[in-house]
């Protein structure tokens, strides 16, 4: 059995597209996407017209949600000129879409289970199996870690939310927590003070079980960062500048 595990597309059709083309490729049984797909991009509408043509089964994540609702459920704190920008970009998505794009968002579930083999499965979320704003890194700390994930033992785990490519082993148990990164929007934490630059790049993951064998393979395919500035200029997406700026070197 062969999954692959895409996560926080984040409307970002461009590189979703090198990300599908990749995984045709691949021999594949299933396709997850773990949410965040559509808010935040210059092509909301482009990117729910793919994600139904794979048909693949879909977490809902906190923008996606959010989208949909206008409610804010983060827990870190954001500034008012934050908010401003998101609720435009959040506004303008949706004249972008359809009733039926809209009712198909609504259709994205709080996690999906895939069968591997041996009665295992793989439990698929956004942040967490029963908080999708939760915040999973490879140094959180271990208490929070084994909390959040030990009670759905023995399933095999993943979630996206922090668009970082990461793996973790659960507890003492064969079971592990991985994140397959972000297709539409990946970065690195670790940037300077008041410095900000998204990666060309777009990251999913390819989790094999076969015969008691388990492995798992990050991905990464770049991409052309002039391209999707082109697609910002052209779109009309508000603060287009701003996710213009992030690109830009």
């Amino acid at each position: 059995m062969r999954v692959a595990v895409i996560s926080d597309i984040h409307g970002n059709a461009f590189a979703f597209d090198k990300v599908i083309t990749a995984i045709k490729q691949e021999s594949v049984d299933q396709i997850v996407c773990l949410g965040d797909a559509i808010q935040g991009g210059a092509q909301p509408a482009q990117t729910v017209a793919q994600l139904r043509e794979l048909g693949c089964p879909i977490v809902i994540g906190n923008a996606d949600a959010w989208m949909l609702t206008g409610i804010e459920t983060g827990k870190e704190p954001t500034s008012e000129e934050r908010l401003r920008q998101l609720y435009a970009v959040r506004e303008w998505s949706l004249t972008k879409l359809s009733a039926e794009d809209r009712a198909f968002i609504e259709t994205f579930q709080p996690t999906v289970e895939i069968p591997l083999e041996d009665r295992r499965k793989l439990l698929c979320f956004h942040g967490s199996p029963t908080d999708f704003d939760e915040i999973l890194y490879p140094t959180t700390a271990e208490e929070t870690f084994q909390a959040a994930l030990t009670p759905y033992l023995p399933s095999i785990m993943t979630g996206g939310h922090t668009h970082m490519q990461q793996i973790r082993r659960i507890g003492a148990s064969d079971s592990f927590f991985f994140n397959p990164g972000s297709v539409g929007f990946a970065y690195s934490h670790e940037q300077p003070e008041g410095v900000f630059h998204a990666d060309a790049w777009a990251e999913y993951a390819i989790l094999t079980a076969n015969h008691g064998q388990i492995s798992l393979e990050f991905r990464r395919i770049p991409y052309d960062a002039n391209a999707v500035i082109e697609i910002y200029r052209a779109s009309g997406r508000p603060y287009a500048d701003v996710a213009i700026a992030q690109y830009s070197k």
